[in-house]
């Protein structure tokens, strides 16, 4: 199985800590952490992905908004320049504990996160980054 991933969510994945939009997010994206915990491969997919799927139940899923979809290009490029491969629609990726701290690396430092600009939950993801992901479940 493979856990299908907007390129944008590379980014989120490395700072969840169990906050989200919802319980029923919460409980999907900690399904998802574990998942990924596991071994399984990210699949990356062109719009709303297993994260975003107890948010289309709302009348207007944010998942569909331009600027979601611009968060989802700047990530796969910045992604895309550190890892040395495109992000692209169709990648299958596997995230191992080389990848991920190579990823984590870059996300502290500020050299994947054009994304995260104007995010609300930026000022979390960055203190969880400043203190070494330590609560991040995955």
């Amino acid at each position: 199985m493979t856990v299908k991933l907007r390129p944008h969510h590379l980014n989120c994945l490395l700072t969840y800590v169990g906050k989200g939009y919802s319980p029923a997010f919460t409980a999907n994206y900690d399904v998802i952490a574990g998942r990924l915990g596991a071994g399984e491969d990210i699949l990356i997919v062109d719009g709303p992905d297993d994260i975003c799927a107890p948010l289309l139940l709302e009348q207007a899923p944010h998942c569909l908004n331009d600027s979601v979809i611009e968060r989802d290009r700047l990530a796969a490029a910045d992604v895309s320049d550190l890892l040395g491969q495109p992000i692209e629609v169709g990648l299958v990726l596997a995230l191992d504990t080389s990848t991920l701290a190579r990823v984590r690396a870059a996300f502290s430092s500020g050299s994947v996160r054009r994304a995260c600009e104007g995010c609300e939950w930026s000022e979390l993801c960055t203190a969880i980054a400043a203190g070494g992901y330590a609560e991040a479940r995955l």
